[in-house]
């Protein structure tokens, strides 16, 4: 794999609908585009976190003591839950008194996301310089970033009353799957 198939392969990663994506559209339904841009940082840093040490030390150790994966994937699960429960349980309405997305939660949600763990254990690592893949990775990123925050700002706005139970339904199923895929090993 060379860079381009790398950059290629983190972009299809991060473009597909998880959780950390559903948050970032909720944040630019409920904020806007520009409120909700310092997300985007505290994204990059929690993904960072977790995928710098997973890219220098993480296949050996998942060898080593497997059941740390679906351990990991039992934790995003229970967290993704926890967020759609909250935007269930929240008032219907717009505006940012009620914005429901906060750094913490988006940081959290980014450090239990399973979207680390494939990256950082299976796409980094095929290319073998791990400077040039965490390079590529903050490259891609932030313009995905914004395409959700963008999509959200322009379509979930329109959603009115339905925003949050919708966005609590998308976690739920979200959530079912991490711990299928927990229970699965």
């Amino acid at each position: 794999m060379n860079t381009l198939h790398l950059a290629l392969a983190i972009l299809a990663l991060l473009v597909t609908p998880g959780p950390t994506n559903s948050l970032l559209a909720l944040a630019g339904a409920r904020r806007g585009v520009l409120m909700s841009l310092p997300l985007i940082p505290v994204e990059m840093v929690a993904y960072l976190v977790v995928v710098t040490p997973l890219l220098i030390w993480g296949a050996p150790l998942v060898a080593a003591l497997p059941v740390l994966k679906p351990v990991l994937a039992g934790l995003a699960s229970l967290w993704v839950a926890r967020l759609a429960v909250t935007l269930w349980r929240m008032p219907e309405g717009t505006g940012p008194s009620i914005a429901p997305v906060t750094a913490r939660s988006v940081a959290v949600t980014t450090l239990l996301n399973p979207k680390a763990l494939v990256m950082g254990l299976v796409l980094m690592p095929v290319l073998q310089a791990p400077v040039t893949a965490l390079l590529v990775f903050v490259l891609v990123l932030p313009p995905v970033s914004l395409l959700w925050i963008t999509l959200g700002a322009g379509l979930l706005a329109r959603a009115g009353r339905w925003l949050n139970r919708g966005s609590a339904l998308w976690l739920a199923a979200l959530s079912l799957l991490l711990a299928a895929r927990a229970m699965a090993g």
